[in-house]
């Protein structure tokens, strides 16, 4: 579990290898991941966009943009959570996810909310022994 507080809002991840969907043979792992935001500040947060940067194992980069989450701008009032998940696919055997979410409050400021890097790790990554 990954935690990380901004302005009071609250990015809690976790991700979870999926051998079924994964085909390590092609290339191909799949993790999902789960968040939870919660709001412990003063002021109501909508989140309107994300962003992601999904760094694979070689080193390369994704960036990811979008409007809302699953589909959804979720507000939340002091004291709310909300939860959804979704998943990563990558070429290599690990790798790490880290973004941000831009939330507005009900002046019209956007403020960006820090998602902490977390890592996609499989049972199919070998570790050297020190």
């Amino acid at each position: 579990m990954y935690e990380r507080i901004t302005r009071g809002v609250k990015v809690i991840v976790r991700p979870r290898y999926l051998d079924g969907q994964s085909k390590p043979e092609d290339g191909h792992y799949v993790w999902a991941y789960s968040v939870t935001i919660e709001n412990h500040g003063r002021e109501t947060v909508t989140l309107r966009t994300r962003y992601w940067k999904i760094t694979d194992a070689l080193g390369q980069v994704q960036e990811v943009r979008g409007a809302g989450v699953v589909g959804e701008q979720p507000t939340l009032q002091p004291g709310d959570s909300y939860s959804y998940t979704s998943g990563c696919p990558l070429k290599t055997s690990s790798g790490f996810m880290a973004g941000a979410y831009q939330m507005q409050l009900p002046s019209g400021e956007f403020i960006n909310v820090e998602i902490p890097a977390f890592s996609l790790d499989s049972p199919h990554e070998k570790h050297p022994i020190n």
